[in-house]
């Protein structure tokens, strides 16, 4: 696979960190009437950051990533001929769906976990993470929406834990918007044709909680359609899984974008 041999190659220069190491695109040259996006595709700590001090099950838990995402983003990317960004840094270290201000943008904490290397960070720390992480995951996913006609759609992929401070989420796949609903009301209206899965509008996130910063930046701003895309994890934990989510989302999003109206369809 394209992505497992682009991580490998992160894996074999630990201490090497350059903007074509923090974020990468995958079917650079496909068709842009839909583009995707994944950031947070990778647990990867560098080297540099030195853990975080947060230990291996950490490292390994939905804390740093979202389990999943990146495959059923790759295998939409090929079903759609579309473009994937993807984030190949942890979370941990800069999510890449927050914007600078916000303090959870580098969190000290996640969810009950502690992050001690992001504990009392200094302003030139925070700016450091900033022009390291979310500046060139920002440029190259600026540079890949500049390439895409005016009637695209940005789609992003995440996944989220079943359980969440202790409770159970019957959520099994959130459809979520910032500020332009369109692209997510339409794949409401149309989620019974192509799911029987428990489907939920902005939950189990919503605006409220800070997480259309992409959406908002790169898709409203620029005119496109867009849409956020939760599954939950335990849906898409194996390769197969992956696929079939893929299968599932294919006809569901190139119907409702096609219900935005004649022109908007991929």
């Amino acid at each position: 696979m394209v992505v497992k041999n682009y991580f490998q190659m992160l894996l074999d220069e630990p201490n090497a960190l350059t903007p074509d190491q923090v974020v990468a695109v995958l079917n650079e040259h496909g068709d842009h009437g839909v583009i995707l996006v994944c950031e947070h595709a990778s647990n990867w700590i560098p080297a540099l950051y030195d853990g975080l001090g947060v230990d291996t099950l950490a490292q390994h838990s939905h804390i740093a990533w979202d389990p999943g995402a990146l495959g059923v983003a790759e295998a939409l990317s090929s079903a759609l001929n579309a473009p994937l960004v993807f984030g190949c840094v942890s979370r941990l270290v800069y999510d890449c769906n927050r914007p600078p201000e916000a303090q959870d943008a580098i969190p000290a904490v996640s969810e009950v976990t502690p992050v001690p290397g992001n504990r009392d960070l200094t302003a030139e720390d925070r700016t450091e993470r900033i022009d390291t992480v979310y500046m060139p995951f920002r440029r190259r996913l600026e540079k890949v929406v500049g390439n895409a006609p005016s009637n695209a759609t940005l789609v992003t992929i995440h996944s989220f834990t079943p359980t969440y401070h202790g409770q159970k989420r019957s959520t099994e796949i959130g459809v979520l918007h910032g500020s332009d609903p369109r692209l997510a009301e339409a794949m409401m209206a149309t989620a019974g044709q192509f799911t029987q899965r428990t489907v939920r509008l902005n939950d189990p996130y919503g605006p409220q909680d800070g997480v259309s910063h992409t959406l908002n930046l790169h898709g409203s701003a620029n005119g496109l359609a867009n849409v956020m895309i939760e599954i939950r994890n335990d849906l898409i934990d194996t390769r197969h899984k992956q696929n079939k989510m893929a299968k599932l989302l294919h006809p569901w999003l190139r119907a409702a974008i096609a219900g935005l109206s004649p022109e908007a369809a991929p």
